[in-house]
């Protein structure tokens, strides 16, 4: 099971950068669907909604840590449910994505582009959703643990 969180997260951290290499070379602008949805290319040098805007050292530092303690959590579990394995590589995939640009170019390159009912979302990308489903998938488990274990205790 753990070959496959690697393999997993190789295979999104493969996708997040192909996306962001394709979106800075041809991408500057494109409206998909008319004040909704649009690929827009972003140098974001802080992380979601402009927290730590400029404090690329203190944002490695964080995803080095976080990517650490997933790792040594992995190697020291013997069981993995579906739902914990897929969540994992997701994180693992979403975080290293990431990490890789604030290295390498010093922001992060953002591009999916919403506006929901008049409401701006903060550009993100590949590496962003990756996280964010991986993190919801890792609540689903532990809620339905909790409460699935209390329900079979009665």
């Amino acid at each position: 099971m753990k070959k496959i969180i690697y393999c997993i997260a190789g295979i999104g951290i493969l996708l997040d950068q192909i996306t962001k290499l394709l979106v800075s070379i041809y991408l500057e602008h494109i409206e998909v669907i008319s004040n909704f949805f649009s690929l827009t290319y972003v140098e974001n040098k802080g992380a979601a909604w402009g927290i730590l805007n400029n404090s690329t050292i203190i944002l490695v530092g964080i995803s080095v840590v976080v990517l650490l303690m997933i790792s040594k959590y992995i190697s020291s579990t013997i069981e993995f449910t579906k739902l914990s394995v897929v969540s994992y590589g997701l994180l693992i995939g979403g975080i290293f994505g990431n990490l890789i640009d604030r290295i390498f170019r010093g922001y992060v390159i953002d591009f999916l582009n919403f506006n929901i009912l008049g409401y701006h979302f903060p550009v993100f990308n590949i590496a962003d959703t990756m996280i964010v489903i991986g993190v919801i998938l890792m609540f689903i488990e532990v809620i339905g643990d909790t409460y699935g274990n209390k329900s079979r205790k009665k």
